[in-house]
């Protein structure tokens, strides 16, 4: 992470009297891009009760995640599966981009020809 120095990228904040099943998470360097997309995927699981984020100052790059989980289940889980989803969805997207610049490319050759 450039320019964090020796802060680290995530900080986690256990709500009082929980057992893990609602956190916040703190994430330094991160804004909407990946706040709005995150909260969507995590939302996407039926064991979280609630998921929202927050922006804690405009001059600050850095944002609030929290989480909140029915029954037992750790706030941790729902955060990692949909940062998991999150990349697998961009990687999808990438991949698709980029086949279809190469069969662009191909045909404008095609055409040149």
């Amino acid at each position: 992470m450039a320019g964090s120095g020796d802060r680290t990228a995530l900080e986690t904040i256990q709500a009082d009297g929980t057992d893990g099943n609602c956190v916040t998470f703190v994430l330094h360097d991160e804004d909407h891009t990946l706040g709005n997309s995150l909260r969507y995927m995590v939302m996407k699981n039926p064991d979280v009760e609630f998921c929202g984020y927050c922006i804690t100052h405009p001059s600050e790059s850095k944002i609030n995640f929290r989480i909140q989980t029915r029954g037992a289940l750790p706030a941790v889980e729902p955060f990692r599966k949909g940062l998991n989803d999150l990349m697998a969805v961009c990687q999808h997207v990438l991949s698709t981009f980029e086949r279809s610049m190469k069969e662009y490319r191909a045909q404008r050759e095609e055409e040149m020809q």
